[in-house]
């Protein structure tokens, strides 16, 4: 089985009908179902000393990725060769990308802010940052949208994308699991210092490459490929994570926009350095424009995929 053309047939199966909300009543989310069983574990272990809980996390991890991993392997050993076996493959993986949902939650971010609604906007962005943004103006939502936009763009669409197209379903159940628990207890704080330190290293390993990968793609339908390339190789690694500063680097170059720069966490400014400091501060349009190249990022993901699936099923 060609994996490349069952993650392209999936991400199209997402495109087309994202993941029904009568379906969500009825049955929940694959990413729902992982998120009870790391809560489960989180209540009753998250306890005792620092070395309890480091290893304790540790015992988590293991758990859960291993249990996705088992699952994976036993669902693909049952898949028929051939295009059944693809097409089943892609219904299974389907919910594991969210190509559609991502553009639905910006959108719901863009539309009042380009209307002058900010009270909406502040709502719909406190949906997908962490970042107190009861204050914020039209510039600072614009942002946080748009380095929300660029950093989930890696972690919930290029990277499970990648992992599924390196080893199939083992791969993205895998990826979904470490993605999850980092999600949930990859914290730097009090609570999660020590019991989720395992979750937030792995997370950090799993998305070296589509990091990257999905910095590359936004640089290469920006429109100045090589600007953008440039000023992310040169801004990223002054990002606090290891990962999401390449994605939001190259978005903020191909929009000529600053991103990143001083946020607020509850009572607490932080002082994040900011990427393409050059660039223009962002604006209700920008926001329009990181969508118009989520877009073109999409298409040539795809056509990727395709290229790819097309040279092995050959």
């Amino acid at each position: 089985m060609t994996f490349a053309l069952m993650m392209l047939l999936a991400c199209l199966i997402d495109l087309a009908i994202g993941w029904p909300d009568g379906l969500y009543r009825r049955v929940g989310h694959p990413v729902t179902w992982l998120g009870r069983a790391v809560a489960f574990m989180e209540r009753r272990w998250n306890r005792g000393g620092r070395a309890a809980r480091l290893g304790l996390g540790a015992l988590t991890v293991i758990l859960v990725v291993g249990g996705a991993l088992l699952l994976g392997f036993a669902m693909q050993s049952l898949l028929p060769q051939g295009w059944p076996g693809v097409a089943i493959g892609a219904v299974l993986a389907w919910p594991l990308v969210a190509l559609r949902s991502m553009q639905d939650h910006v959108r719901a971010v863009e539309l009042p802010l380009v209307q002058g609604d900010l009270s909406t906007a502040r709502h719909a962005v406190s949906m997908i940052v962490g970042r107190d943004v009861s204050q914020a103006d039209d510039a600072a939502i614009s942002r946080a949208a748009l380095e929300s936009l660029a950093e989930n763009s890696a972690d919930g669409i290029v990277a499970p994308v990648f992992w599924g197209v390196v080893a199939g379903l083992p791969g993205i159940l895998a990826y979904k699991a470490i993605n999850t628990l980092d999600s949930m207890i990859g914290h730097r704080n009090e609570r999660y210092e020590a019991f989720g330190k395992v979750a937030a290293r792995l997370d950090d390993v799993a998305n070296l490459i589509p990091a990257r990968l999905t910095g590359l793609f936004f640089a290469l339908v920006g429109g100045r490929p090589l600007r953008a390339l440039r000023i992310m190789w040169h801004d990223a690694r002054a990002h606090r994570s290891p990962n999401a500063g390449w994605p939001e680097a190259a978005m903020a170059a191909s929009l000529d926009v600053r991103l990143s720069g001083p946020r607020q966490y509850g009572a607490t400014v932080t002082q994040e350095p900011w990427l393409h400091g050059d660039g223009a501060e962002a604006k209700p349009a920008s926001l329009t424009q990181g969508l118009i190249l989520y877009r073109r990022m999409l298409a040539l993901m795809l056509a990727v995929l395709a290229l790819i699936g097309g040279i092995i099923y050959a």
